[in-house]
């Protein structure tokens, strides 16, 4: 391979295996273009994929070792030159050879003896065609990263929009709110150890901070009462689950779709003793049979204004009691042998 002097022009790659064709086109593209020069295919596809690489290439057909069909095949497979222009520059010009030519991906074909004003114009031409098409690419790519980035933006807006709705209901009797981060990371470990895939986990685990939003909706005599509720002011509290699920509301978004199942279902029970609705067993909701043991968890090992916090023992065994009654059966065991990871979160999140 010879590289005539190099200068800031576009490149050029000639590939014949004709010194006499080669002094030709030479002559004719040196003028306006650094020109490059290959014997042959083998070694026209090292050529063009050293750098810089050519911006387009004139390749004879007939040559020895690899002939320019499977070097312009090569080079249209490979991601790195795919999009440089090939001319074939050739004696043929029989249809099938050409058919064949464009179909693996050449740009154009040149039937010799050539003519300098045709050459210089073809390769005027798609070096044109070659650049409007890479400044066509550049500028979708731009557009491209600029919606990801928005879309990104976007998506973690509505992510914090929604923590911090579910940490509203939190306030109002948990002045610090680290319940429903703690809670929601419960619910995301338990998910992944029940078979839920990784997207799943991360969705309930943005969804889960909504299960007490209707607590906005309670009274502070009842929500804050120090003592035990009487059960009139028990079935008041109960109704939080239904005012969480009415203001979320219908919603197209996945995660406040599964924000209102998730407060309308936390506190069903499996043995169907629970509420709003006393659903039984399999017929409540996945999310709100996670959600239940990760609420109670971290309402246990809490201190609230009538109790004192419960130890991680005591609360898992509580959890492990439950099984068949107020938790799902097969749940309470897997999240019992989460003990290290709980503690994990309740260190890294605690109240202040």
């Amino acid at each position: 391979m010879l590289n005539y002097e190099c200068t800031q022009k576009k490149i050029i790659l000639v590939v014949d295996d004709i010194s006499e064709n080669i002094d030709i086109l030479h002559g004719i593209l040196s003028p306006h273009y650094h020109v490059q020069v290959a014997i042959n295919g083998r070694l026209a596809v090292k050529a063009a994929l050293s750098l810089p690489h050519p911006d387009l290439i004139l390749m004879d057909v007939m040559m020895p070792e690899m002939d320019g069909y499977e070097a312009c095949r090569l080079l249209k497979q490979d991601e790195r030159t795919w999009n440089i222009p090939i001319l074939f520059i050739t004696t043929k010009s029989d249809m099938e050879d050409e058919i064949k030519g464009f179909d693996l991906g050449a740009a154009d074909y040149l039937i010799k003896p050539v003519s300098p004003p045709i050459v210089l114009a073809r390769v005027k031409t798609h070096l044109a065609i070659h650049d409007q098409r890479q400044l066509l690419a550049d500028q979708v790519n731009v557009q491209t990263s600029q919606l990801k980035s928005q879309n990104m933006d976007l998506k973690n807006t509505r992510k914090e929009v929604i923590r911090q709705l579910g940490r509203a209901g939190e306030y109002r009797d948990n002045e610090t709110g680290m319940h429903v981060i703690r809670m929601s990371r419960y619910v995301r470990l338990l998910a992944l150890k029940s078979g839920l895939s990784g997207p799943e986990a991360e969705q309930l685990m943005l969804a889960a901070p909504l299960h007490d939003l209707g607590k906005i909706g309670i009274r502070d005599c009842i929500l804050l009462k120090p003592g035990k509720l009487t059960e009139e002011e028990f079935a008041i509290m109960q109704t939080h689950a239904e005012i969480g699920c009415k203001i979320i509301g219908k919603q197209s978004n996945p995660i406040l779709e599964l924000g209102g199942l998730i407060a309308i279902t936390h506190h069903e029970k499996w043995n169907g003793c629970g509420y709003p609705k006393k659903l039984r067993g399999d017929s409540i909701p996945l999310a709100g049979r996670l959600t239940a043991i990760g609420d109670v968890f971290d309402a246990l090992t809490s201190v609230r204004p009538y109790k004192k916090a419960w130890s991680v023992d005591d609360a898992l065994s509580l959890i492990s009691k439950g099984a068949g009654e107020h938790f799902d059966p097969r749940l309470s065991p897997l999240f019992v042998d989460l003990k290290s990871e709980a503690i994990e979160i309740m260190e890294m999140y605690q109240d202040k």
